[in-house]
């Protein structure tokens, strides 16, 4: 199993990761009428290390900005966008469209993300053929055909633990080539498959074990 760490550029997947805050902030601050802002300022208004930030723009290599005196906010999303993937739109599949599936298929970010999700998957025959947000429900059986003739890349397994691996398995069986993987367990895949798992769990103890610890200091 692989995660994204590898980017066309040299640029470290904590860089990456911090990038979508970024923008949601330089678009916020478009709208707002700014038209050019410096790494100290992103800084300052993130509450993030002004280093970092400096690290941060200078991986985006394509910008012809100066970090303290200022970058053009547009030329700025464009280059951040770029590097992310978010100009390429790339249709997706879920599979698993219950209540967890159903609020991804309902999230309207995706799109300006680059991801569109064509179609939801499923073994209840009670939402099978039904539409969620107008995605259509396919039952799970057509998975693997539809995503080969349809040259999907990305999927998403929002299953029971109990189902994801077989999920995933019919995924890599149709040809796809990245996997969000929302269920709480390990994938095993082929090397050349890329995984990127959500464990809420995990997210959930590194919460109460800080939470846990604050509470002993007070």
């Amino acid at each position: 199993m692989n995660d994204f760490s590898d980017t066309p550029i040299s640029i470290s997947t904590q860089a990456l990761e911090r990038m979508p805050y970024y923008l949601q902030h330089l678009k916020q601050l478009q709208k707002e009428g700014v038209t050019i802002i410096a790494s100290p300022a992103i800084a300052a208004d993130l509450s993030l290390n002004e280093v970092q930030v400096r690290k941060d723009l200078a991986a985006v290599s394509t910008l012809k900005g100066k970090p303290k005196s200022g970058f053009i906010i547009p030329d700025l999303i464009y280059n951040m966008e770029d590097i992310l993937g978010y100009h390429n739109v790339k249709d997706a599949v879920l599979v698993g469209a219950g209540y967890l599936g159903s609020a991804l298929l309902s999230y309207k970010g995706f799109d300006s993300c680059g991801m569109h999700i064509v179609a939801a998957f499923d073994i209840n025959d009670t939402i099978i053929g039904t539409e969620i947000c107008g995605k259509k429900v396919l039952p799970v059986n057509k998975l693997s055909g539809i995503c080969r003739r349809m040259n999907i890349h990305i999927g998403i397994i929002a299953v029971p633990e109990d189902q994801a691996q077989t999920v995933c398995d019919q995924l890599v069986a149709g040809g796809i080539m990245a996997i969000w993987n929302f269920a709480p367990i390990h994938l095993n895949t082929p090397e050349t498959i890329m995984v990127k798992s959500e464990n809420m769990a995990a997210s959930l103890a590194i919460l109460s074990k800080h939470l846990q610890e604050k509470i002993k200091q007070s």
